[in-house]
């Protein structure tokens, strides 16, 4: 359902407002380049800097335009177990295919805390959940024992693994078995990532480059020696755009090479600021040595 190169979508601002006909835009952009499924409000979204009408909106328009064609997984995560479950609630609503719901971030609950954290969303919802485990950015790491106690639940399907371990999916792996969707949210160790038992990622680079991104998910998961090969090939090309969306605070990098491709502006809300001059130059080679400028 939820497998291959899934976009964390950027929101595209004008003016400091939601610029919808661009949004709408880069949405259908996805459709017609061969992404695999849509991820709104997540980290790339901004939603820590979205009002709650505005994050409402831009799932909503996700789901309304992509319409069918490709899944939907909403990014409806909070640190509030409430308003976590209010949003959740309106993506079920209004059609989502799923929820992505990063770990409460400041708060730094225990273990047990997380577990009683999804199984509130779980309960009162229903829609298949993603968990989202980014430590680098919410503080606290969810334990693989955790994951496997909430995987017992209804709607738990799988995971966004942002930790950067590899080990993390072999661990996985045996844990919860293959059937647990295991998506890296690390653009640069998805060919191992895969190789070890992943099915895809929600990537950064896709915003970019749709096409090369999709190609390398379904070469990458056939994990056959011949299109392991050739996958290959294809994340070398990437390694250096994968790098260069990070050289500053994710989505200001990306949202510039939108820009350079005329996919949308390089707006940002504070408290994140466009990149610099230096920054710009890496971006632009790493763009160029993968032919995408």
């Amino acid at each position: 359902m939820f497998k291959g190169s899934n976009v964390a979508l950027v929101t595209p601002f004008k003016n400091n407002k939601l610029d919808e006909e661009t949004y709408i835009k880069l949405i259908h952009f996805h459709i017609e380049n061969g992404t695999n499924g849509l991820v709104p409000a997540g980290t790339t979204g901004e939603s820590p800097t979205l009002s709650h009408d505005e994050h409402e909106k831009v799932i909503e328009l996700c789901v309304k335009e992509s319409n069918g064609k490709l899944p939907v997984f909403a990014g409806t995560g909070s640190n509030s177990t409430e308003e976590a479950i209010s949003l959740t609630s309106h993506a079920e609503k209004i059609g989502a295919d799923g929820a992505l719901i990063v770990t409460p971030y400041y708060n730094k609950p225990t273990q047990e805390g997380l577990f009683q954290h999804y199984k509130s969303i779980n309960d009162k919802c229903g829609i298949p959940i993603i968990i989202y485990n980014i430590p680098g950015r919410s503080v606290i790491d969810m334990s693989v024992d955790t994951m496997a106690r909430l995987y017992e639940l209804k709607n738990i399907i799988g995971v966004k693994d942002a930790t950067g371990e590899l080990n993390r999916v072999d661990q996985t792996l045996k844990k919860m078995g293959k059937e647990f969707l295991q998506l890296t949210g690390n653009d640069d160790n998805a060919l191992e990532f895969n190789r070890r038992g992943g099915v895809g990622a929600i990537s950064v680079t896709a915003n970019i480059a749709p096409k090369l991104c999709s190609k390398f998910q379904k070469l990458s998961i056939e994990n056959d020696e011949k299109t392991l090969s050739e996958a290959k090939i294809i994340d070398k090309i990437l390694q250096p755009v994968h790098h260069s969306m990070f050289v500053e605070s994710n989505p200001s990098p990306v949202k510039y090479a939108a820009k350079l491709l005329n996919l949308c502006e390089d707006d940002v809300r504070l408290p994140l600021v466009k990149v610099t001059d230096n920054t710009k130059e890496i971006i632009k080679k790493a763009l160029k040595s993968a032919n995408l400028i």
